[in-house]
This record gives C-alpha cells, structure tokens and sequence, in this order.
C-alpha cells in the first residue's frame, strides 16, 4: 500500500495549495484533516484528476507513507502541533519525518526537535512564506531542525518552492539545527512589517503632505518598482492605488486606518531586546500598528491637537525622490538590523547561519522579495564573515547617496506634524552606529551615582570597572577599581 511519497495534515487553503503544487511537480501526497469531509470534498473539487490519495484515519495515513514517512503539518501554531504529534507517536518509526510548516515560536521548534531527537524521529521546523499565492505556485521554504532529514526532503522542497529570476535557484535551503528556520522566518515577518509601515509612510507623507493623487501615487510606484525599490511589496502598493470602489472612487480611502496583526513581528521584537540589538526600525513598525488600533482616541486627541501651520512649498518632483531616498536608506537600515539579531541569535543557540544564502531565499516567492536582496546576498558572497551590511562597500555608497535626502524628508514630516516611526528610527540607528563616542558615558555616571554600576574609563583597559564616591568632598574620588 506505500505509495505516496509524503504526507500533509492540514487541509486549509496553505495545505491545499502545497499539495497541489507538490503533485504538479509529480510527487504522490497523502492527505489528511481532522474533519475528513474536507478530505472528500478536496478530491472532489481542487485535487480532483491529480495523483492526491485521500486518508481518513492517522493509521491510514502512515500506511500509504514511502518509508522513511515524510509527513507534513500545516495547522495552526502551539498547541495543536504538540498535540498532534502525540497522536502522530504510535505510528511513527526511527528514521520518519515530521515537518512543521506553520508559523511556529522558534522555542516550540527548538523543544519539538530535541524531543523527538531523543525518539529517533527527525523533526523539521520550515518556515514558509508566499501566502496562499506562494503555497500553489512556488514559495521560499526556510527548513531547520535535524540536519539528517534535508537530504530526504530536499528534491520535494526545492522542487515546490519558487525560483529565483536572476538565476533560476530555488528559494530554499537549509538553514540550520533546531528552531533556525523559524527563526529565520520569525526575522522575515518581522521584516516584513518594517517595510510595510515603511512604504505606508511614505505614501502618507506623499498624500497629506504633498497632495499626490492616488493616479499620482500609482505612477510613481510603478516608477519606483524599476528602480532600487523594485519589490513584491512596491508593486501591489501601486495596483492598491489604481483600485476602484463600485462607485468610480479610490478604495483605498475608504479602508479603516487600523491595522491588524499575527504575533511574529512582536516575538521578533522581544528577540531583539533578550539579545540587546536595536532592532529599532521592526519595532516601531509594531507599535505603529498598535497605535492605529486607537482609533477612538486618535480622533479624539486630534481635536485637542492641531496640525502644525505648515505647508509644502517645495519642488514637488524633488521631494518625490527624495522620499523614494529615505525608503530606499530605512529599508537598509531595516534588513541590517534583522541580519544583526540573527547573527546574535546564532552565537547563542551555536548556529550555522548561511546569511548569503537566507538573502537569496527571500528573492522570490515571498513577501519581502525585492531587488534588493541580490546586494545582500552578493554582500555576503564576498565576505562570509560580514560583521554588518554598513560595512559593504556597496551599502556604504548606497546610503551615502540618500542621506540628504532621507534627512530633508524627516525634517519635513517633523516640521508638518506627520508621524514617521521608521524613516525616524532608522535614520537615528544610522546617526548612532556612524558615532565614534555617544553620551552614554554620562548614563553611566547616572547609573554609577545613584546604583553603584561602575563604569569604565577611557584611560584604563576595557573591562575593568571603576566606582566614583559622587557625594564626596576632594573632586572625583575612585573608591576601587572592579572586575566584574
């Protein structure tokens, strides 16, 4: 009866999709759901006249399985991928696969792979992304977890998943042991929500500011997506902007200005503070959302508020790239950031973090696929070691060229009472990391005054710690010097 070649459990439309994107490519998938009226109505509808096997039972499942069984997960995050490994554990044998593919906390991963690692069973966190788009046609896969298993899912995986433009190479590789590839994933999505408040501000800043239509907006998008910005995200942007409502009007202005979200932008935050990287830029673009969920007291507050008395008298056309400037500067400050934590995250969880090849995984099928990537990805090509992207040659002259620009374009926003979270922020990481001494030193003497921290001195060898009796007569009296 072992017939197909890998298993899904799942039958959303993600698990739909990369089912019958796996059958396009001729591999024999096995499918299953808790509610197995899903099962009858897939095959009778989206999987009817493929090679799709219907189960309706675990037991069932594992039998129609190729040894080594090859079986994916795509249900939802936590709990119910715990427990349904405990359901999968009577089946499963030394040598099977499991395959978590939702959104998963790289900590579960983490937990799942040296559990089942203990049990014989090779566990792989994969993160996917490409949405439901992505999961049918081709989406970047991230896989990590037990390293013995990537050669067994490795033809299935990069053969599914979406293929770079520039050189044909699929969006998928190995990422490392463990919860690495959701971590990996859990950075992207944090990324991801960096440029989406990105492109917003300066579509805000362009409206409001300036007083571009949205034909305006969507012609300089389109313009936009042949340049340094070109990208997924750019793209649909300027589709957004040429949309009509039934009544002949921009759709866009009757769409509520509250955001929602998921989670992994807000762990990838947490992650930046348990690993002490400012990860500004992702941050704000969380907090930018949790803002816009106020909207009550938003409208209220704006009646107490007035805008600042302050109009744009400037060249249009000008400030127009000098907006395209400051995207272009803060969506380098942004991906510098996320690849900062994961090289964090990586000396600690000791992993072998491939930063070119993630770069060149993102190109194609997922959300934050741009042009862009290939700079980093070739970045990293030339230098395996890169401590940080500023130091690339390319990326230096990159935002040496947008400076003035992304400055005369916060300056403006400031000066008109328009928030800018992340062109802000990223231009403030930019200042601080480009400054050979900040004023911390007097946050150390604060800190040494009414705590006893210590600090250091600029006159004695890094890590020795002195204390100053600060309420003392006599000037700067040093009680001791301290190691610690």
């Amino acid at each position: 009866m072992a017939q197909a070649d890998i298993g899904l459990i799942g039958l959303a439309v993600m698990g739909q999709n990369l089912i019958l994107n796996m059958n396009d490519h001729g591999y024999v998938v096995a499918a299953f759901n808790r509610t197995v009226e899903k099962v009858d109505a897939f095959l009778a509808g989206p999987a009817k006249n493929t090679h799709v096997i219907g189960v309706h039972s675990l037991e069932e499942l594992f039998k129609v399985l190729k040894r080594p069984r090859k079986v994916m997960f795509m249900v939802k995050a936590g709990q119910a991928v715990d427990d349904l490994i405990e359901e999968c554990l009577p089946f499963l044998e030394k040598g099977d696969i499991v395959i978590d593919g939702g959104n998963s906390y790289f900590h579960d991963s983490e937990r799942r792979y040296r559990t089942l690692k203990e049990k014989g069973i090779l566990f792989v966190g994969a993160g996917i992304s490409g949405g439901e788009e992505g999961a049918r046609h081709g989406p970047s896969i991230m896989p990590g977890g037990n390293p013995d298993a990537w050669p067994l899912i490795k033809p299935v995986f990069q053969a599914i998943a979406a293929k770079a433009e520039e050189d044909g190479k699929p969006c998928c590789e190995w990422v490392g042991e463990g919860g690495a590839g959701h971590y990996v994933k859990m950075v992207h999505n944090g990324i991801e929500y960096g440029d989406m408040q990105l492109i917003c501000e300066g579509y805000d800043l362009l409206k409001r500011h300036v007083g571009c239509t949205e034909k305006e907006l969507q012609e300089i998008f389109t313009k936009w997506n042949h340049g340094d910005l070109k990208s997924y995200l750019i793209e649909i942007t300027s589709q957004i902007f040429a949309h009509k409502d039934v009544d002949g009007k921009p759709l866009i202005d009757k769409i509520l200005d509250v955001a929602g979200q998921k989670g992994t932008g807000k762990w990838t935050g947490i992650e930046a503070l348990e690993h002490g990287i400012p990860v500004t830029l992702i941050g704000e673009a969380v907090f930018a959302r949790c803002l816009s969920s106020l909207k009550e007291e938003r409208e209220k507050a704006s009646t107490f508020y007035a805008q600042p008395a302050y109009s744009f008298k400037g060249d249009k056309q000008k400030f127009i790239q000098e907006t395209a400037d400051a995207l272009y500067g803060s969506k380098i400050i942004s991906y510098t950031q996320g690849f900062m934590l994961m090289r964090a995250a990586a000396a600690v969880m000791k992993w072998n973090l491939n930063y070119g090849e993630i770069a060149l995984m993102w190109r194609a099928g997922c959300i934050i696929r741009s042009k862009f990537l290939n700079d980093i990805g070739s970045a990293f090509v030339k230098e395996p070691n890169l401590a940080n992207l500023l130091f690339d040659a390319f990326f230096q002259k990159a935002l040496k060229s947008v400076s003035a620009g992304w400055r005369e374009v916060v300056s403006e926003a400031v000066r008109s009472g328009i928030p800018m979270p992340c062109f802000s922020t990223a231009l403030a990481f930019f200042d601080g990391y480009r400054t050979a001494r900040l004023p911390a030193n007097l946050l150390q003497a604060q800190r040494d005054f009414f705590g006893a921290h210590t600090y250091e001195r600029t006159d004695a060898a890094r890590g020795k710690f002195f204390h100053t009796n600060w309420t003392g007569t006599g000037g700067n009296v040093t009680s001791g010097s301290y190691n610690v």
